[in-house]
């Protein structure tokens, strides 16, 4: 099964394409890094998968053949945005009892002790908690729906390096107990070479490489995704015209 499927999908704004003639299949049972320059279309890209924009051409869809954004794709993801959205002013416990309640699936004891256990009171307002807490409380609330998909947008983009670690670590860990396959975007790559086995490189809109992390070090004879990453974007420029 394919957790996501898109074929010649493109989002337009205006006279700009932020995303053009995308094709592209990524399997399940991955985690898998979209990575590319600023402006690349990954933040695109994520948004149509989610729903959360309608495609200018092609079409897009998740797990399994799934329209993005019905009410069957949607009960099967979960999407952490790259602000980590909490609404400050409410506590965790409050952020834990909005969230069941918007979902009709949510495990609560989960959310709980996982937050137990790294330390987070419940009774604290988002606001007040750390960079570190406040993405660990939104990655929490995310799990607890047990999503088939859990797409995340540049997550770490604002951790300390403990932190980005930290929060990787869990990515890691439910991708391996749980079965969820991620979908993740950021710049951080160094964070993604210990985390990620597929990759997806997005270049001025368009898909430019795709595959297995190993076999594409392998093929291209770089010993790290970064190495690998950076030396396709100088070997293979492309100019895309708005």
């Amino acid at each position: 099964m394919n957790v996501l499927e898109a074929s010649g999908l493109g989002k337009r704004y205006r006279t700009h394409w932020a995303l053009r003639e995308c094709t592209l299949e990524i399997p399940a049972g991955h985690v898998t890094a979209l990575v590319g320059p600023n402006g690349a279309g990954k933040t695109t890209l994520l948004n149509l998968a989610v729903g959360l924009a309608e495609p200018s051409a092609g079409n897009v869809r998740v797990l399994g053949g799934r329209a993005a954004g019905s009410p069957a794709a949607l009960d099967g993801i979960a999407f952490v945005a790259q602000d980590t959205p909490l609404y400050k002013n409410l506590s965790v416990a409050d952020m834990i009892y909005v969230t069941r309640n918007l979902n009709r699936r949510f495990d609560q004891a989960f959310a709980e002790a996982r937050l137990a256990e790294l330390g987070i009171p419940l009774k604290r307002k988002s606001g007040k908690l750390s960079g570190g807490q406040q993405a660990q409380v939104a990655l929490t609330l995310a799990l607890a729906r047990r999503p088939r998909l859990l797409v995340l947008d540049e997550p770490v983009a604002m951790l300390d390096p403990i932190a980005r670690h930290d929060f990787m670590a869990t990515v890691q860990a439910a991708a391996a107990a749980d079965d969820v396959s991620v979908l993740l975007s950021s710049h951080v790559l160094t964070e993604l070479e210990r985390a990620a086995n597929y990759l997806v490189l997005l270049s001025r809109g368009q898909v430019r490489l795709v595959g297995g992390v190993d076999d594409l070090l392998a093929t291209h004879r770089h010993a790290s995704l970064e190495e690998l990453v950076l030396a396709y974007l100088r070997e293979n420029p492309v100019e895309v015209a708005n």
